[in-house]
């Protein structure tokens, strides 16, 4: 996959947690923390904007199957834990 690449600014403090969260083995590296962060970012934007069609169970696998499509197999295990 393709990326793209930015740059952010963070406080000192921030980078710091970052930089633990990657010297426990939770992350392998800053980019990894912060691309999680952002895709937990936006999947807590979509709470509440799915709309109740009274078949919750289909509408969870259809968002899952279109968040597949632009995350690796790895992030779709991660956002599977999360339901």
């Amino acid at each position: 996959m393709v990326m793209d690449t930015i740059q952010i600014r963070l406080s000192h403090g921030l980078v710091e947690r970052v930089d633990t969260l990657v010297n426990t083995g939770l992350y392998s590296s800053r980019s990894d923390a912060i691309r999680d962060a952002v895709r937990k970012l936006i999947l807590n934007q979509q709470v509440g904007s799915i709309p109740n069609t009274g078949d919750s169970v289909q509408e969870i696998r259809e968002i899952r199957k279109k968040l597949s499509k632009n995350f690796s197999l790895k992030d779709l295990d991660e956002i599977n834990k999360l339901g």
